[in-house]
């Protein structure tokens, strides 16, 4: 009499990381993916994909819809590069401020974006050794040839941004602990940092949660803003690296929150006769 075999037999139930790329994956070549359906070719409860589809709308890497999930929709973001050009003299200062709180020795979780890579550079030129766990592929590249001690998570690569996000990052980022996390936002509120990058929000609540110290580097131009995904509360952070004062409610925020605000700001720059800018002195207030 021949063996029965049962379909959980011939088809093995994938884990929890293998069935949620499996979803992302399932976005990338049709526009909505449902419950029901995934249920039952993964061969777990429609329960367990609610419980993924709300892990994966909260790290911003699908929208939640009726009986399933579709690829989210942000409408046009501008990408790392394009960002990179924008406020560059802000950014750089915010940038060598910010890596003059780190000292040799420390560990440091930094994330991606525009004004962390700013930083990373400074970091590169001051030789700190420090060791650096990154989602960032611009960052862990600046550090990687210096003194630093470069570890790049794993997960789902973002080609607009140079980076990776997604359930492996956060799986891997939870392993560690370490002392300072360096994040910027999209926005910055009374309520908080905020990001509208598919994934970033996510990553941000990770490394702020493993970090000692938690720091977030803004510029002014940021303030009052909100992205799509709250990062966190005001509360979690230890300090703000700024180009210039908060006011108004937002500074009101942060002092009953009791975050140090550490400001860089750019002295005036001569011309000289021959049209050649000298060279500008920072002052940190």
């Amino acid at each position: 009499m021949p063996k029965s075999h049962s379909k959980k037999n011939r088809h093995p139930r994938p884990k929890k990381s293998e069935r949620r790329r499996q979803i992302l994956l399932e976005l990338k070549l049709r526009p909505h993916v449902r419950i029901s359906e995934l249920s039952e070719r993964f061969g777990v409860s429609t329960e367990t994909l609610r419980r993924d589809f709300d892990s994966l709308a909260d790290e911003g890497l699908v929208a939640r819809a009726h009986g399933g999930a579709t690829a989210p929709t942000h409408g046009h973001l501008p990408s790392l590069d394009e960002r990179a050009t924008a406020r560059i003299d802000e950014r750089e200062q915010i940038g060598r401020r910010a890596a003059e709180l780190i000292s040799d020795g420390e560990t440091v979780m930094i994330d991606s974006g525009s004004t962390t890579i700013e930083m990373a550079r400074a970091l590169a030129y001051r030789g700190t050794r420090c060791t650096v766990i990154t989602n960032s592929i611009p960052v862990a590249m600046t550090l990687g040839h210096g003194a630093a001690e470069v570890i790049l998570c794993p997960g789902e690569y973002l080609a607009a941004e140079s980076a990776v996000i997604g359930t492996d990052t956060l799986e891997f980022l939870a392993r560690f602990n370490v002392d300072r996390c360096m994040i910027g936002s999209s926005g910055f509120s009374k309520e908080g940092p905020s990001e509208s990058v598919r994934g970033f929000a996510a990553v941000k609540r990770a490394m702020l949660q493993r970090a000692a110290a938690r720091h977030l580097l803004v510029d002014s131009e940021k303030f009052g803003s909100k992205g799509l995904a709250h990062v966190g509360d005001l509360s979690t952070l230890k300090s703000i690296v700024v180009d210039k004062r908060p006011e108004g409610p937002l500074l009101s925020a942060l002092t009953a929150a009791n975050v140090e605000i550490i400001v860089t700001e750019l002295r005036h720059v001569p011309v000289t006769q021959d049209g050649n800018k000298q060279i500008a002195e920072e002052k940190t207030a």
